[in-house]
């Protein structure tokens, strides 16, 4: 198999399809955020999904960066790196709700509160350490680098613009999570699990554009000097 960078652009644009698909699907039906809920394996597989859903978007919005990388300029490297420092955080996050919390749970039930509480914009009674800071980056560059990213994706006009500005409200959106209840604020995911599957789509058409375009100038013959007189 040889490895093309229209290969590599649409293996960028499947990753990004499938994290949106699945940050919709570890959303339906999400039980409430408590310690009996960290106890069970859907616990495991739900977070486990959230995982490879941040590696796959990772993957996808560096496909959507490299692919555009003199149209975006300085301010599409700017929400690239934002963002993706976004997807990291979220990635190590929900590493550490699927395989270290189920594991302290019996023994810590009020850390694994405290932690859960602060995830989803509670207050946590007790010190849960380096997760609040961890928290904390996770939504700032989240939002700001879907913000920032979004914007600049809609600015280079080369992947659909519906689906970058919908990025970019989709990240600001994300400031009403504080306001709202466990069971409602997941649906906010939404909008920004459509925006990437449209980004996604998107990206993998401009392959097919490229490549169609490139093929219909090979049979061109070469412009030399005396057949341009």
């Amino acid at each position: 198999m040889t490895i093309t960078r229209s290969t590599l652009i649409r293996s960028a644009a499947v990753a990004a399809v499938a994290a949106g698909l699945i940050f919709i699907g570890v959303q339906i039906d999400h039980p409430h955020s408590d310690v009996d809920a960290v106890a069970t394996t859907e616990w495991v597989v739900r977070n486990s999904l959230k995982v490879l859903m941040a590696a796959l978007a990772l993957a996808g919005i560096t496909g959507m960066y490299l692919r555009q990388v003199k149209q975006v300029g300085l301010l599409g490297l700017l929400g690239y790196l934002v963002f993706g420092v976004g997807y990291l955080t979220v990635m190590c996050v929900a590493f550490v709700s699927a395989y270290v919390l189920p594991s302290i749970a019996g023994t810590d039930p009020g850390y694994v509160d405290d932690v859960l509480a602060a995830a989803t914009n509670g207050s946590a009674t007790g010190d849960i350490g380096l997760m609040q800071a961890a928290l904390n980056v996770s939504g700032i560059t989240f939002l700001g680098g879907g913000l920032i990213f979004g914007i600049a994706l809609f600015r280079a006009r080369v992947l659909a613009r519906w689906a970058a500005a919908l990025l970019a409200v989709a990240s600001v959106l994300t400031v009403t999570l504080a306001f709202l209840p466990d069971a409602l604020y997941r649906f906010l995911a939404f909008p920004n699990s459509v925006a990437m599957i449209g980004l996604g789509c998107s990206l993998w058409l401009t392959t097919r554009t490229r490549s169609t375009t490139l093929s219909a100038g090979v049979g061109d013959p070469p412009l030399t000097a005396a057949g341009s007189r």
